[in-house]
């Protein structure tokens, strides 16, 4: 039995995920179909990737991934079907997939496969819940189109390491305004090698300690972790700290270590 996720900037107002569970009910009623989120901001690719970069693995292997941010195809951003780590991905190729992987695919083949409907704004119903339904039923993927060498790349802010510092961004603020930076734990590590450090960000606010759960700290205090993705998240604890520290997706935070 197929297991397909969702993954869209549709949000849950208007009739759209409600019209691709039912084309995908129709051709599969067996297939269980779970939402991962549909309340992306439109067109966001950055924060879409985080969300399934960090949820995807927590599916089967086999599991059918539909990604529904900015769908129209194009000549630079065709529809594809990505298989990686045993997990199929459907999308188009608009930078979104450059940011799940790491290395290269497994394989990625550009769809080519007709659409019932004479419209071509749905793209996630008409062309990718067909991919969906061929792949669950087994087709091979080169049946569905063409192979291809290489994803379209999409440049990500990544962490610049120096000998006692570490600059990292703001890569997604979560529901709670938890603030999660592209600074992994094992950055941290290599780089901190047990020194002591701060932790540096706008408004010339400092932490000097890592946490290792929220309720670590006094509600209404600030504090840093890292949480379950692995990288290091600004919070305060019962609080929200992107709208009460003022930190912004982009935003500069940066770790010194002690030189000793």
């Amino acid at each position: 039995m197929a297991i397909i996720t969702l993954t869209s900037d549709c949000g849950l107002k208007d009739h759209y995920i409600g019209a691709v569970k039912g084309a995908l009910l129709t051709l599969l009623p067996d297939v269980t179909i779970i939402d991962i989120t549909h309340d992306i901001p439109a067109f966001d690719i950055e924060p879409a990737s985080y969300i399934i970069r960090n949820s995807y693995n927590n599916f089967p292997k086999g599991t059918i991934h539909i990604i529904g941010i900015n769908t129209e195809a194009s000549i630079e951003a065709p529809h594809i079907v990505m298989f990686y780590n045993g997990h199929y991905f459907i999308g188009a190729d608009n930078g979104i997939f450059s940011l799940i992987v790491e290395g290269k695919p497994e394989k990625i083949i550009e769809l080519n496969i007709s659409q019932d409907s004479d419209y071509f704004t749905f793209s996630m119903r008409d062309v990718f819940v067909k991919a969906a339904y061929l792949i669950a039923k087994g087709e091979k993927l080169e049946s569905l189109g063409f192979e291809k060498n290489s994803l379209n790349e999409m440049i990500q802010l990544k962490p610049i390491e120096e000998q006692n510092a570490i600059k990292g961004n703001v890569i997604y603020i979560d529901r709670y305004e938890n603030v999660i930076t592209n600074i992994s734990e094992e950055l941290f590590r290599k780089v901190g090698k047990k020194r002591k450090f701060v932790i540096s960000f706008r408004g010339g606010y400092e932490i000097d300690t890592i946490n290792t759960a929220y309720k670590d700290a006094e509600a209404g205090e600030k504090l840093a972790l890292f949480g379950s993705s692995g990288y290091l998240e600004i919070a305060i604890n019962m609080g929200n700290a992107s709208s009460l520290i003022n930190l912004k997706l982009k935003d500069s935070v940066r770790i010194d270590f002690d030189e000793g």
